[in-house]
């Protein structure tokens, strides 16, 4: 049983004596500045009263492995007009490098300071091992909501990968339930089609975690999209995956529709990329055949040239 640690979430307030946070403060641009709760256990060694340091945001640069890839164009534009008025009234959290600083903590900070035309900004220097850079940037990420459900299970994974924890251990740094770990993770084994229509909202967690009953990748994202297009609720696609993978007999009308629909738009898909007809024949649940038609020699050849060019 691993040995617990201090408990979590004061927040990156507690990095940051209370002088540096004297300011106005924007009723509709508090998100940036509230609710921070970083573990406390992976910024122990912070100190207490750290001195007001500027540096120029030509010497910053983002951490390249920092679990959030994308950033809301909006979201910048609202804290960047903050800034303009206030300034940035908490500090970006970076350690040294060869012949930079890199972020720690506060990169939407540094780009929306990039967007007013600020060139100094002030930031506290503090040193952490690979491990404590990865935890903190999750867990700032995850109390703030920033991450989306593809990039949390992405660092979940790399703690576990890179740094032999388990998904206990996991779960008691971002105060979650193993449970909720592992469900996230699940999202990994998607088609990466599918992963990206999660990133994009085109589908919900809920949905997703109704798809990877699919073992078939190619079979998952076509039910993905039929979901996305029909607009299904969760449960409508609960209940039609479970109609895929359990048919019931075949007079079962229902049933044969929507797997008529499904392999309908694989027929297409295989038309679109053969440029002639072709047939799914379904003999049994995971069984069949693809009948291609042709309609001269000549179309035989050049079918043939484009199965080659493909293997």
């Amino acid at each position: 049983m691993a040995v617990k640690k201090a408990g979590l979430g004061k927040g990156l307030d507690s990095l940051i004596p209370s002088n540096a946070m004297k300011g106005k403060k924007e009723k509709n641009t508090d998100q940036e500045n509230n609710n921070v709760k970083v573990v406390e256990k992976v910024v122990e060694k912070i100190v207490e009263k750290p001195a007001d340091i500027y540096l120029k945001l030509s010497d910053i640069e983002p951490n390249r492995e920092q679990p959030r890839k994308t950033f809301d164009e909006d979201s910048l534009m609202e804290l960047a007009d903050s800034i303009k008025q206030f300034g940035i009234i908490q500090p970006i959290l970076v350690q040294k490098k060869d012949e930079y600083y890199e972020i720690i903590a506060g990169e939407r900070r540094w780009r929306a300071a990039k967007l007013v035309g600020l060139k100094k900004v002030p930031v506290i220097i503090k040193n952490f091992t690979d491990q404590e850079m990865v935890e903190i940037s999750l867990i700032e990420n995850i109390q703030r909501e920033n991450l989306n459900p593809i990039e949390e299970a992405i660092a979940y994974k790399r703690l576990i990968d890179e740094f032999s924890l388990r998904q206990d251990e996991v779960a008691e740094r971002v105060s979650k339930s193993r449970t909720t770990i592992t469900n996230s993770m699940r999202l990994l084994k998607l088609n990466n089609k599918v992963q990206q229509m999660v990133v994009d909202e085109m589908i919900s967690t809920g949905h997703a975690r109704a798809l990877l009953v699919i073992e078939d990748l190619d079979m998952q994202y076509t039910v993905a999209m039929k979901v996305f297009d029909d607009k299904l609720s969760v449960r409508e696609t609960e209940k039609l995956v479970k109609e895929i993978m359990n048919p019931k007999k075949k007079n079962d009308k229902q049933v044969d529709f929507t797997l008529d629909a499904i392999y309908k738009n694989l027929e297409e898909k295989i038309k679109g990329i053969l440029g002639t007809k072709a047939f799914i024949r379904r003999s049994g649940k995971q069984k069949g055949k693809i009948e291609i038609e042709y309609y001269s020699q000549d179309e035989l050849e050049r079918i043939m040239d484009l199965l080659e060019s493909i293997r």
